[in-house]
């Protein structure tokens, strides 16, 4: 089956670093966009970044400086590495794919179960 696992999520102090990752599995033989989104307690999923088949990427304001996606094409993996953590950050974290061919299906859209992200002193 095709699936996104994401790992990586844990407790972390404010201005410490952590660093996810989320692989796409399942004979994948391409995938469009992928990204990371987040939603904390109360609040609404928010984008956090994406990295496109083509290579751009974007970020959402908050995390400018601080967050950086990369992706490797060859083992449709893509990371997320956090620092200068602050408690704003705590949320879970969701990894996305867009347009993920495997076999005959093409998948508009996938979702990873999610991963805890807590800084906290």
């Amino acid at each position: 089956q095709v699936q996104l696992v994401e790992s990586g999520g844990g407790l972390v102090q404010p201005g410490g670093s952590l660093r996810l990752s989320c692989a796409a599995s399942g004979g994948i033989s391409s995938i469009n966009a992928m990204g990371w989104y987040r939603q904390a307690p109360g609040k609404e999923r928010e984008l956090v970044a994406t990295f496109t088949s083509a290579g751009s990427t974007n970020y959402a304001d908050s995390v400018k400086g601080r967050f950086t996606i990369s992706r490797d094409n060859a083992v449709n993996t893509v990371y997320l590495q956090m620092n200068s953590l602050k408690p704003e950050d705590t949320a879970v974290y969701y990894c996305k794919a867009d347009r993920v061919r495997s076999g005959p299906r093409l998948y508009l859209e996938l979702w990873g179960q999610g991963t805890l992200v807590t800084v906290s002193s």
